[in-house]
């Protein structure tokens, strides 16, 4: 019976823990800080000097 319990309670924790990852969106949101000079490319996600 305990053995039962601890089983449930580590799956509704588990399935809280990924609802709650999954319905937020801020994991994909990162903030990029350049050099000065250069500036953020998304198609290389890398910093690319500046040509002006």
């Amino acid at each position: 019976m305990q053995v039962k319990t601890i089983l449930t309670a580590a799956a509704l924790t588990l399935a809280s823990a990924v609802s709650a990852y999954a319905g937020c969106t801020y994991h994909e949101q990162q903030a990029m800080t350049c050099a000065e000079g250069t500036t953020y490319d998304s198609e290389s996600k890398s910093c690319v000097p500046t040509t002006s």
